[in-house]
This record gives structure tokens, sequence and C-alpha cells, in this order.
């Protein structure tokens, strides 16, 4: 099948097996590694990716359903106008410790992170990513972060 797409804003188009899946497109078809694999089943979260603005499962989703669409993997997400803040967080409140799902977890803030919707208690942070599955940090490292970023984005907008 042909797929036409944007991946990390770059034009991709090529054939795709039909029952090829998104995240093994992207891992093996694109050397996109960031996107972790690690249930298969859409569980665990570490295979997110936004598509078209909004945090999906790409192991529960076929390539060849990526056409026309607009894909960001964490290595978009990294180098977009969110990265650093993301980035800079997670590091200073010990957000991440073997970074399996760190990926996934990047890729749904940033998806929401655009829309302005960023939560703002730990509760929300952690209704936000219930979809992501982390076995290290007992989370709270995590939610730091992304209350840090909530805060530090609404300060800058205050500013502006």
């Amino acid at each position: 099948m042909k797929l036409h797409c944007w991946v990390n804003e770059v034009p991709v188009e090529t054939e795709v097996e039909p029952r090829l899946l998104l995240s093994d497109f992207l891992r093996h078809e694109l050397n996109l590694t960031g996107t972790h694999v690690g249930c298969e089943m859409g569980a665990c979260g570490a295979c997110t990716v936004v598509i078209d603005g909004s945090a999906v499962r790409s192991c529960l989703m076929l390539a060849a359903q990526a056409d026309g669409c607009r894909v960001q993997t964490v290595e978009g997400v990294a180098k977009s106008e969110v990265g650093p803040l993301l980035h800079e967080s997670f590091s200073q409140n010990h957000g991440l410790q073997c970074g399996y799902c760190t990926p996934g977890i990047l890729t749904t803030l940033a998806s929401v992170m655009r829309k302005g919707q960023l939560p703002q208690t730990e509760a929300e942070v952690r209704d936000l990513l219930s979809g992501n599955i982390c076995r290290c940090t007992g989370y709270q490292g995590i939610v730091d972060a992304v209350l840090a970023v909530a805060q530090n984005t609404r300060a800058a907008r205050s500013a502006s």
C-alpha cells in the first residue's frame, strides 16, 4: 500500500505492507527508535506518538492508517518548541530512571501542551498519565516535572 504522511515534519512517501504496525514502521523503516514497544497491546503507553495533535498508541495502529497524517515521535518532540521545557523539567525533577516509558510520557505531554491543557494538580497529572506505565520511578518525579512545566508555562504566559 502507498503511504504518504509527515513524520516529524518530514514528508514520507513509501510502500508499506498492509498489516505493518505504525510502531514497527517508525522503528524499523524510519529508524526512529525512540518509539518503544513494550506490551504490543496498547496498555503500557511506551509506543505513544502524536498523530494530528492527539496522543495515540502506535502499536494499535497500522502504518497505512497514518496516510495523510502528521506523525510526531519523541525525536520530533525533542526538536519542537516544547522539547526543551520538558527536557529541563524532567532533568531537574528526577522524572526519569531507565527511560523506557519516557518517550510515551513526553509525547503524551507534548500533545496536551500544544492544546494548552496542562494539568494543574497532582491528581490531574496522574489521570493524564494513567495510560503510561512506569516501573521505576513511582511517578513522583514525573508528576513533579509535569507540574513544574505547567507552572513555568503559566508564568511565561502571564509575563507576556
